[in-house]
This record gives structure tokens, sequence and C-alpha cells, in this order.
């Protein structure tokens, strides 16, 4: 069958957030024998990655949404809440946050993120079914091929204690490592700014602000320094929030190229979802951008008006937010008619005022950024524009040169800081892994975006041709482009934290389900029967109604982190299953049985627990799932 041996092995690549999420989710959806491999080139970043990894996140660093908003399971919407309060370690923690009481609407440090990550990785594995493994594994993965249905992944540096299946690989310090399906979650590309090119080196330079170095060179920098920081998107606020609670007196410039300044959250703030009209105008033929922008501007006003009309007591500042959210579902629907080198170019220009319509950040990041503002106190100064070029003065300082519309002009910095952001063009992306897996056509850029690369559905790679690549499927960062066209999820909507926790629910039931059919001799269903998965209407009454019992036994399996739980939960289910008998509920030609139909409940739960037609909360009620811990009731 072309399988690693009598137990499947899964390798995550990337041990962030994507990946620990992943890996969390397939410790719970295993029902048989399991080995997991979560790969890390980076021990500092493993459970957290760039955006919350302890050396680059001081105590000073929040969330930049509210704390209610991060547990890593989107059906149990308090769970971050929860851990902080009541099981995290708070022995080493400054005094202000030792005596925090978390709150849904508060902020929260980012860095205890990756113990959260790290309490609910091991509680997995140790909730995970007999034969169902977490191997933790540092190194590098450099190269992957296609062998027999599996992959075979040249990684650099692995962990002498993963040794089984290993082979020499074609350097002397790499080894094949073979994989029944590989995860992808490499997390944020650096993208490497060309007006930088004469400073990358300079010690005045700072590149990355979410590295240990970069955060000492803040915290090192003397009060009265100049600082320009590239980029008015959340990121910098973080760098600016630092340096003035520090309190830093010299001057901060914020350099945008939109002008772009993001909301603040109102104190009782909560995500919430609101039902608008299809835009129709948007749907009319494309006739070149300004046309199209116009139509934009006349639907948003329309829809702004609805909101304030029809929700008087949703708070004025949010009312962009829940629009943008609103618009979503009919987003891909307007992007089908532009034409891709528009797509792209609207893409750029907006990227980051899409994001500011989208989402707000908490009074703890932004209200000393707002007073800094201000013009009695002038120590954060917003300047619009383009960065042409950064290049050391004479004086031993950096000078920042900046075009706005038809000026240029230079200031002078003691240290300049870069949020150019992340690579979305993988066909730039550095990474050997990533260069080598479009070289041999196992990856390919998004033809419509030119950001990440094209998957299918349950995020499989697509190959050069148009057809699934083999068991290697992405989560996170990778996808952008596909969330755009295929959700109108746009700028970093397409991988934050929401999009990871149903790429991690989708993409880890996906794999378990492909390795089983394998397993029972099913391997070649999806290739004869691709909507197999679908969840057939049946005019016979009894089957429809046991295969909506079925289906939600199967939600509460999915959303149980308890092993017996799941246990009674996938008796009861199995034992409805068999209760169909031979009535058919799959489509022409697939033949009856339980393994088929259990991969096809299967399908509908995890679609269920995807909606984002509702929000978190309203999705657990709708679920049931508040007495899911309880499988006898």
């Amino acid at each position: 069958m072309g399988m690693t041996g009598a137990r499947p092995r899964v390798l995550v690549v990337g041990a962030g957030l994507a990946g620990t999420a992943t890996a969390i989710r397939l410790l719970h959806f295993a029902r048989r024998p399991l080995e997991v491999v979560l790969l890390e080139r980076r021990a500092a970043y493993r459970s957290a990655g760039v955006a919350y990894h302890r050396d680059g996140n001081p105590w000073d660093h929040v969330f930049n949404i509210q704390a209610g908003r991060m547990s890593v399971f989107r059906e149990d919407v308090l769970d971050f809440i929860n851990w902080a309060n009541q099981e995290a370690d708070r022995r080493d923690w400054p005094r202000r946050w030792a005596s925090w009481k978390f709150t849904e609407q508060g902020p929260a440090p980012r860095r205890i993120f990756q113990d959260y990550l790290d309490a609910r990785l091991v509680e997995a594995a140790r909730e995970s079914c007999p034969g169902v493994v977490l191997v933790e594994a540092d190194g590098e993965a450099l190269d992957a091929r296609s062998h027999d249905r599996c992959f075979e992944v040249t990684v650099r540096g692995l962990t002498p204690y993963l040794t089984e299946g290993l082979r020499p690989g074609p350097l002397p310090d790499t080894q094949i490592l073979d994989a029944d399906h590989v995860v992808l979650a490499t997390g944020l590309e650096l993208k490497e700014p060309p007006f930088a090119a004469g400073v990358a080196g300079h010690p005045s330079f700072v590149r990355n602000p979410y590295s240990a170095p970069g955060i000492r060179k803040l915290a090192q920098l003397p009060p009265d320094a100049s600082v320009a920081i590239v980029g008015s998107v959340l990121s910098a606020y973080d760098s600016a929030g630092l340096l003035l609670r520090n309190g830093h007196v010299g001057r901060i410039h914020l350099i945008s190229r939109s002008g772009t300044i993001f909301r603040t959250y109102p104190g009782t703030h909560e995500h919430g979802v609101v039902q608008l009209p299809r835009p129709d105008t948007l749907m009319q033929p494309y006739r070149g951008r300004e046309e199209f922008l116009a139509r934009v501007r006349t639907a948003w006003q329309a829809a702004c008006a609805i909101v304030r009309d029809q929700h008087p007591e949703i708070d004025p500042v949010i009312i962009s937010e829940r629009v943008a959210k609103a618009w979503e579902p009919y987003i891909p629907e307007v992007i089908d008619r532009i034409p891709s080198d528009d797509l792209r170019r609207l893409l750029d220009e907006f990227a980051t005022g899409l994001a500011a319509l989208r989402v707000g950040a908490v009074e703890y990041t932004m209200a000393i950024i707002e007073r800094a503002m201000r013009p009695q106190d002038g120590r954060v100064e917003l300047v619009v524009g383009r960065v042409q070029e950064i290049s050391p003065a004479e004086s031993g300082r950096l000078t920042v040169s900046v075009v706005a519309q038809h000026e240029r002009h230079s200031l002078e910095a003691d240290l300049v800081v870069s949020n150019f952001g992340r690579e979305f063009d993988y066909a730039k992306v550095e990474q050997p892994l990533w260069r080598n897996l479009l070289r041999k056509g196992i990856a390919v850029p998004h033809e419509r975006t030119g950001r990440g690369v094209e998957v299918d559905e349950c995020g499989t790679l697509l190959s050069s041709d148009g057809t699934p690549a083999g068991p290697i499927s992405t989560v996170g960062v990778p996808r952008e482009g596909d969330e755009i066209v295929r959700h109108g999820r746009t700028g970093a909507f397409a991988f934050n934290l929401a999009a990871i926790k149903n790429h991690s629910v989708s993409v880890a039931a996906h794999v378990v389900e492909q390795l089983e059919l394998r397993q029972d001799g099913f391997d070649d269903l999806a290739v004869r029967h691709p909507h197999y998965r679908s969840y057939v209407s049946n005019p016979e009454e009894a089957v429809q109604d046991a295969l909506e019992q079925s289906v939600v036994l199967e939600v509460r399996r999915l959303a149980s982190r308890d092993r017996r739980n799941r246990e009674a939960l996938e008796s009861r289910l199995n034992a409805r299953i068999r209760s169909m008998g031979s009535l058919p509920v799959l489509p022409a030609g697939v033949p009856r049985d339980d393994r088929l139909i259990r991969a096809v409940v299967n399908r509908v739960a995890v679609e269920r627990l995807n909606d984002v037609s509702v929000t978190p909360r309203q999705l657990r009620r709708q679920l049931g799932l508040e007495n899911a811990e309880h499988p006898e009731e």
C-alpha cells in the first residue's frame, strides 16, 4: 500500500502556531496507531513561531486582539482565558502580570502563548488513543520527493532520538525521513526589502524586530535617540509601544505608504457577525480600476449605513469590521471578475487599508501610541510616503529617503526598524524546502494573486498540472492566495489565528481520513469519486435522521479533548452507522461500507466546526457543545 510501516507517520514541518495547532488536532482525531513528528529548525520557536516566541516578545508586547479570541480551539472560546487564570505557572512572571485577572476583552502578553500551546500539546499527547505518539524533533527540512505514494523528506540536523525509518541523505549531515503524509506549517517568510540592501548588516538597522537581537537593540537604545519605523501595521506599534513604555523621549517616525492608523477597540468589544445583502453592484463586469473602486466606495458606504441603521448597538468604531466580515462570502465572486494583473495591483495597494478595516487593536497597545501622537506630546509622528532608500549618513546615523506623491524628502535616525513584512511571492522565497518543491513542480505559486501556493479545498498542494501533488498539505501563510479567492479573506486574515484554527481542523481530519482509507484499501476512492465526501441528500427520511445524528456525535468527538469521552462517542457513532443497514447514502458506484459512510460523516462534521458564518460562541451553542463532555447524557 506504500505505507511507511504498521504505524503511519505524519511529518509536520514547522512547530510554530500552525504546526502545533495541527499536531494537536492530529493527536485528537487519530483513532488508530499514528506517529506525529513535529519538526522545528529553531528550538526557541517551538509552540510559538516568530509571533510568540519568548526571546522576541518582552512582557510589554501584548496581543493586538482581545485575549478572549486567542483560544487555539474555535469551539472552546474561553480556553486560553481559563488556562491563563487557572493553570498558568506565574512564578516567574513580573508583578504586574502575576496578579492580573485575564478577561475576554482585556490584554494578555504575547509571550505566555508559548506556554499555553505547550500545555495543550502535552495534553493532546497524553489523551491520544493507544498507539498514537508524538515525536518532537529538531531539524530543517530541505527537500522532499514523492515515492510510492509517500514522501521522502531530506532533513538536516535531525535529532538523534528519531531513528526509525531513517536513511543517509544526499549530504553528509542530512538524513532521509519517510512520511505517509507531510504537512507544511513553515510560517512567515521574511521579505528582503530592496530599499535596505545597502544597510542590511548595519548596526543601526533592525530587520527583524521580533528577534532577540532586535529586541536588545530597542531595549538598549538611548532614550533621546531618534527612531524610524518602516510600516504602520500592528507590528510597528509593538516596537513603538516597547520604546514608549521604557520611557523613550526621542522622536519616533512611523513611515507608512498608506498613512493608515489602526482603530482602538472599545473596552466592551466582542466579536460579532451581521448579515448584509449581497453587494450586487460589485458583481457587474469589471471595467477598469477607477470605475471598480468607485463602485466599491458606493457599496461600502451603503453597507455601513445599513449596519448603523439596523444595529444601533454596534459601536461606530467597529462598523467597518462588521461590514468587512459580512462581505467575505461575496468577495470570491467579485474577485472572479477582476483580471489577475489588476487583482495583484489592488491587493498590493490596499493590503494595509483592508487590514485596518477588518481589525483594530486593544487599548493597551493603542492608548500609548495615540497619546504620543498628540501635538502636545509629539514623540510619535506619522510620515506618509514610500521608503525609496535607506543609506548610511556621514554622521554615522541612517538616512531614510521617502517619496510621497511628487515629493521626496529625507530624515535621519539613530535606529531604523523595518516592519516591511513577509515575502508572499513563493517564487522569491529563499527557504531551501520551498525552492526545491517549486523547482520540482510539487508546489506552484498561486496564479491569480501571486501570494502563497496553489492548494485544493483540503489544503493539499497542487502540482504544476493542477492535480494533487500527493499526500502533502499546508496550513497557514502559504495558503494566502487560495484563502483570498476561495473565502474572500484578505491580508493577514488569510493566515491569522482564526484561519489557522480552521486549517488545523480540516487538514488534520483530511490526513487521518486518507490514511485510514489507504489502510482499508480505499486509497483510490478520491480519484474515482472526487466528491464522495459530500453530504449526499437522500429521500429516505430515516437515513437523513440517522446521518444527522451521526454528524452530531462526530462533531462532539472531534471537539472533545478527553480520550475516554472520544472513545465513548466513537462507539455510539459506529453503532449508529451500522443501524443504517443497506440504505444507499453514498454516490452511485461507491460500494456500501461503514468506513466510507464514516468518512462522509466526518467531512460534514468538519464543515460544521469550521462554519465562519457565526461567532465561536454562537458556534458552540449551535453545535450543542456545552454538555459535550458528558456523552451518555
